[in-house]
Order: C-alpha cells, then structure tokens, then sequence
C-alpha cells in the first residue's frame, strides 16, 4: 500500500460519511503572519474552528503539506520528520468525539 492509496481511502472514508473534500493550502501561508510554514492539517482552518462559517460545510476532510523545523535535530530517528502530509477529518460543531472515535476505528480496521 502507498501514500496515494491511503490518502484516497481516508478521503473516500470520509466523503462516504457527509465530508466535503477540501483542497490543501499553500505551505506557505498567504494570510497568517505568525508563521513562517503550515505546521498541521488544522492551522488553515483555523478561523473556522474558531466559529466562522465555512462555506463547504460543517463537515471537512483534507490531506494537507506541512512543514516543521522545531524537533530538525532528531530528524532521521524513524519518528520525526520536517516535511509530511497531514490527513485530517474536521467537525465544525457537527458532531464530537464518540463519532469520531467510532469513524476512525472502522477506517483503521
């Protein structure tokens, strides 16, 4: 199984279950001064999670790119990297963790 494989499969998962399919956002961020790379699947959603309306809905999945510099020295241990896809699954007060503790588990098995 490959990274393209996976990342459609966790797409598909989710779009199965009401997700809309988001695109990802650049590596670099164009409106977020605070921050020199995308670091999560999460920080371009951010004004969402904090209450704005996203206009594809209260239910979203993304594969995003991020870049992260903070742990570079132990890069190379098998556990830390600076450059990586990010699935993500986002509720925007749809629903909560019993949900997606359950969604997760049937996609993982």
């Amino acid at each position: 199984m490959n990274a393209q494989t996976i990342r459609q499969a966790f797409l598909d998962f989710y779009a199965a279950r009401g997700h809309a399919i988001i695109g990802r956002s650049s590596l670099v961020p164009k409106d977020d001064p605070t921050t020199l790379f995308t670091g999560s699947g999460m920080q371009p959603l951010l004004p969402y999670l904090l209450g704005a309306e996203h206009p594809q809905g209260r239910r979203l999945a993304n594969s995003q790119t991020c870049l992260r510099a903070e742990d570079i020295y132990e890069v190379g241990d098998n556990r830390h990297t600076t450059f990586f896809e990010m699935l993500g699954n986002w509720s925007l007060g749809d629903y909560f963790k019993k949900e997606q503790l359950g969604w997760f588990f049937e996609f993982l098995t």
